[in-house]
């Protein structure tokens, strides 16, 4: 049930509705430090300053749902635009090319006029996004307004993210871009449309078409890097501390494109994850209920069954159920978190929203604890794209069913949040302890698509998080390991970013659960 702290919080209307029982306190015994951090947690709950620093310093693990394009912050994109040189649409704020003729302005405007960066602002992101309005649209408009900004620009737009991700004690960043997606669409232009996709696969890769498409995608990111690089200050006197952060990249296949191009955007970042250390997966965006992602939601499902077969070491993660009642039929909330999971075979499940209207969801809940799939929980996206918030959505059922979830951003930039409000809504909306904030935060990284072993043993999300033999008994940040352990550590990156984290947690508790009034260093 919620902790009384949590039920202040919510409104007259909802205190009528029964609330869902949560899931059981996790599987293993609570430290001491972990009962004052809690205990911390919840004498600060009338505190905002107090609240916002403990969430800000939590260690959260690694981000696995994030955008790039959507996750710099607006003001970065504005000044971005105005360095270089581009224009704005006063009639729809769109950024264009210069030079800036009649119905355009100088994005560099927006530094001395406010009203004008105002616009910009609204017109770019969610901020002073009126009650009541259609979240669902704005939100995904937001994007080509500011595509002339973010495309050129990953590895700024990175090394923008990157810090964020580090100021907020984080480890590790799964983030989402399109690969090559001007070269992808004139291949698949080329190739055409075949219904046999086994014979399609064989038409995209003769002459070695997909593997030209990979290496001019690997130049890009060779471009990007570069740029990011320069950027953060890598290799120099001053770097930013987002030259530390270990990031992989998740190839989008775009749903509302004709049934060749995703098809190829889908092999190329198979092939990408299978080449390329840089790339680890593939997803499949843009707005699930547009028409032709309904109209074509089981034959993508059956591209990634078909393309899985050819690159099994690439992994797949895919927004499936990103959904609510209203927008789409009926029919349309009754499969699609079932089919990412049983044909097309996805790792993680990024929403997973409409859950609760799938036919036989139960079943559907039970494979995706029993495989451990994870399912990726944007908590302020799914509000403000779907309506759908508190005990509407279905975080506390997958819990319940030992689904393992992982919170995320989704994009943060646009929705003008960070990890930290979204633990701290998962806290405050559902009653959430310290030790179930603290395994979220193991969870992201042990569903990560991070390579080596794990420092947990089997079913972790599930059985509780308990050292592998290899490291039981050791204590991250007081002592050194034992040889069997460090051997783990330096033999894999999962273990050896799970056991900074382990030993951040030992910092966090000691400043937080030890009674005093914690500092400002974590």
């Amino acid at each position: 049930m919620l902790r009384p702290w949590a039920l202040a919080l919510l409104t007259s209307s909802t205190l009528l509705m029964p609330v869902p029982a949560q899931a059981a306190s996790p599987p293993r015994p609570v430290t001491a430090p972990e009962r004052g951090t809690d205990a911390y947690l919840d004498a600060v709950r009338d505190d905002p300053r107090r609240l916002a620093e403990f969430f800000r310093r939590l260690p959260k693990g690694a981000d696995l749902h994030n955008h790039l394009s959507g996750a710099a912050s607006t003001e970065y994109l504005i000044e971005l635009a105005a360095e270089d040189g581009l224009c704005v649409e006063t009639a729809t704020t769109t950024a264009v090319a210069p030079p800036c003729g009649p119905g355009t302005r100088p994005a560099a405007d927006a530094r001395t006029d406010r009203a004008f960066h105002e616009a910009i602002l609204r017109a770019w992101s969610m901020h002073d996004f009126p009650p009541g309005g259609n979240g669902h649209d704005h939100f995904f408009a937001t994007f080509g307004k500011f595509g002339a900004v973010s495309e050129p620009h990953r590895g700024k737009l990175l090394a923008e993210v990157a810090d964020d991700v580090v100021a907020q004690n984080q480890f590790y960043l799964e983030t989402m871009v399109t690969p090559a997606a001007a070269a992808a669409g004139r291949l698949a232009d080329e190739v055409g449309w075949d219904s046999d996709l086994a014979r399609l696969y064989g038409r995209l890769t003769a002459g070695g078409r997909l593997d030209r498409l990979v290496a001019e995608a690997r130049e890009e990111a060779d471009g990007a890097d570069a740029e990011f690089r320069a950027a953060a200050r890598c290799g120099t006197g001053r770097p930013r501390p987002a030259c530390a952060l270990p990031v992989r990249f998740i190839s989008h296949a775009l749903r509302e494109s004709s049934p060749e191009r995703v098809f190829t955007q889908i092999a190329l970042g198979m092939r990408l994850a299978e080449r390329d250390p840089r790339f680890v997966a593939v997803n499949l965006v843009q707005p699930e209920d547009g028409e032709v992602a309904l109209r074509d939601y089981r034959l993508h499902m059956r591209m990634l069954n078909q393309l899985r077969g050819v690159h099994p070491r690439a992994h797949l993660t895919l927004h499936a159920g990103e959904l609510a009642p209203g927008p789409v039929k009926p029919e349309d909330l009754t499969f699609h978190v079932r089919e990412a999971v049983d044909v097309a075979g996805a790792e993680r499940v990024g929403h997973g929203v409409d859950l609760l209207h799938e036919h036989d969801w139960r079943r559907t809940v039970r494979t995706m604890a029993a495989r451990e799939i994870a399912v990726e929980v944007p908590f302020t996206s799914n509000a403000q794209i779907l309506g759908v918030r508190g005990d509407d959505h279905p975080f506390g059922v997958y819990r319940r069913h030992g689904v393992p979830v992982v919170l995320s951003t989704d994009d943060p930039g646009v929705s003008r949040t960070d990890i930290g409000a979204e633990y701290r809504y998962a806290a405050e909306t559902y009653g959430l302890s310290y030790p179930e904030l603290k395994d979220l935060a193991r969870a992201s990284l042990e569903y990560a698509f991070l390579p080596g072993g794990s420092l947990w043993r089997d079913s972790p999300a599930r059985d509780g998080y308990r050292p592998v033999a290899a490291c039981r008994g050791e204590r991250p940040g007081d002592f050194a390991p034992g040889p069997d352990c460090r051997r783990l550590l330096d033999t894999s990156l999962r273990a050896g970013l799970q056991w900074r984290q382990e030993a951040a947690f030992q910092r966090f508790e000691r400043a937080f659960g030890s009674g005093g009034t914690p500092g400002t260093g974590s």
